[in-house]
């Protein structure tokens, strides 16, 4: 079973890069009990959303992922962008086709760690 290693984060923690695309991190300013929670309240939502999936239920699907909503809009993942500098939210964009491409296209060419 291979190690499963830790996503690329970008130079200004904004962004995890998974498969090349940019996701947003959560807000780092957010208290550690704070972030731990909302973390289990979306553990817990995307539980009942494959719960739903399997019982064929489409009202609890509509609640359960209104509750991963309300849990990611808590951690700055998704709603309002956290950071404060105008720069604009590439969340979901190729990495390559944003200011971080030099940056990805560098991990690329990087040597695997032994």
């Amino acid at each position: 079973m291979p190690i499963r290693s830790e996503p690329p984060v970008t130079p200004d923690g904004r962004y995890i890069v998974v498969r090349g695309r940019l996701w947003r991190r959560a807000n780092p300013a957010l208290p550690e009990a704070t972030r731990a929670a909302l973390v289990h309240d979306l553990m817990d939502a995307r539980r009942a959303v494959g719960a739903a999936k399997r019982a064929d239920d489409p009202e609890a699907m509509a609640k359960a992922r209104a509750r991963v909503d309300a849990a990611k809009l808590g951690l700055g993942e998704r709603g309002p962008v956290w950071w404060t500098d105008g720069a604009p939210d590439l969340n979901r964009h190729m990495a390559h086709n944003t200011p971080y491409a030099a940056w990805h296209a560098a991990l690329a060419d990087a040597p695997e760690p032994a």
